[in-house]
């Protein structure tokens, strides 16, 4: 008896992924939950476990190819036995050729999500150009054109353009080409759309991390034993933001076709670089956690973000987000906006630096900070507000426990 493997659903707004390798070969005994394969979707990299105990039968899906959810992936089958009978479904597989082409034609009809968004927006689906397998109209997609304001009609289909001219044969030969992962295709889209959409513009302030950095000397020991995770910054200027957003909420908004959408609720995400690229795992109701709840909730998703176990909701339904720069020897940069929030700060590295203190020049830990912002809905003067008000709470801790 013969159990199937099959893909998992994959969240919301995740249509496909590709497989990225087989850990098993056809043959090989495998244990109930025993990793099978990893796949990879355009946001996390997951695995599927064996269904039961048995040997590893026919695998349909080879390594590289694109899948839908639900779709055959191989067989378990039970005992060492049956693995010799497991060619037989081979015979027939020339039979099933024609199914890929009619998997690729219902790929093409657009998903729940875009039909639902189509349907309140009023934008047709049929006058969108589709970025995703087959020419497909995802999700980004419709957001995109709303946000635009016009959905033109979608281009024919063209040849390939060249990106780049050919290396010369002495260089083509010392040259490595390497498909691009989900995950990365993804970043790469998704910061251009955000360039493409949005009203970019970024403000800059310092910050002396004078207290911080002393109130975390005085109280790190205490504080990991008493916790079990460690004192870092992360949880002071996640504090600092949420106090920041709350005074000004249009940094924690979003547009919405006509409208603006102010979140009452406070979902940072927080930029996690990995061997992959950079997710954005998300600390959900913030504002509800203490800085021990924050950073433990942070190192876990440090920990499994670069272990690729990350779910798919935890990436989701961010308001605004963090990215330390700092932590690779940054001094200052322009983040790019995680759309379709309107803000991001970016964190740099520590620094000693002259500066003036009652007519006094004087060494201190300073940072640069960045607040990235959609000017669409950020008025210049709301966003240099929001800046001023993290530095004033780190500078000044104690308004972090006060609420000032």
């Amino acid at each position: 008896m013969a159990t199937e493997i099959r893909v998992p659903t994959l969240g919301e707004s995740v249509s496909e992924a590709t497989i990225g390798r087989w850990f098993k070969k056809p043959g090989d005994p495998v244990k109930a939950d025993e990793p099978l394969v990893e796949l990879e979707t355009d946001k996390v990299t997951l695995e599927v476990n064996a269904p039961a105990s048995g040997t590893l039968g026919d695998i349909i899906a080879k390594d590289g190819e694109t899948v839908a959810p639900g779709a055959l992936l191989g067989s378990v089958v039970e005992g060492g036995a049956a693995a010799a009978a497991a060619p037989a479904p081979k015979a027939e597989a020339p039979k099933a050729a024609p199914a890929p082409a009619a998997a690729a034609a219902v790929a093409k009809e657009p998903g729940p999500a875009v039909g639902r968004i189509a349907a309140e927006s009023g934008i047709s689906s049929a006058n969108v150009a589709g970025t995703g397998k087959d020419g497909r109209v995802t999700k980004g997609d419709m957001l995109a054109a709303i946000a635009s304001g016009a959905a033109a009609a979608a281009p024919a289909p063209v040849a390939p353009v060249q990106v780049r001219a050919p290396s010369a044969p002495a260089d083509a030969s010392r040259e490595e080409r390497v498909k691009m992962t989900k995950l990365r295709q993804t970043i790469a889209r998704r910061l251009k759309d955000a360039q493409n959409t949005a009203a970019m513009l970024t403000t800059f302030n310092d910050v002396d991390m004078s207290a911080v950095m002393n109130l975390r000397a005085q109280y790190k020991d205490v504080f990991e034993k008493k916790h079990g995770t460690k004192l870092g910054f992360m949880g002071f200027f996640t504090k600092a933001v949420i106090q920041a957003l709350k005074e000004i909420p249009a940094v924690n908004a979003e547009i919405d076709g006509q409208d603006l959408v102010y979140k009452n609720y406070y979902n940072i995400g927080v930029a996690v670089g990995t061997e992959k690229g950079l997710v954005v795992p998300v600390v959900r109701d913030a504002d509800l956690l203490s800085v021990a709840g924050i950073e433990k909730t942070i190192a876990d998703f440090g920990r499994r973000a670069r272990d690729g176990k990350l779910s798919i909701d935890e990436m989701q339904g961010g308001t605004f987000t963090i990215t330390n720069g700092g932590i690779y020897g940054s001094l200052m940069s322009t983040p790019i906006l995680n759309a379709p929030q309107s803000g991001i700060l970016g964190m740099h590295r520590i620094e000693e630096r002259p500066v003036v203190r009652n007519g006094q020049i004087v060494v201190r830990p300073m940072m640069y900070l960045a607040l990235s912002y959609d000017h669409r809905i950020v008025d210049g003067k709301e966003a240099v507000t929001f800046l001023v008000r993290v530095k004033e709470a780190l500078e000044d801790p104690a308004r972090l426990v006060l609420d000032l």
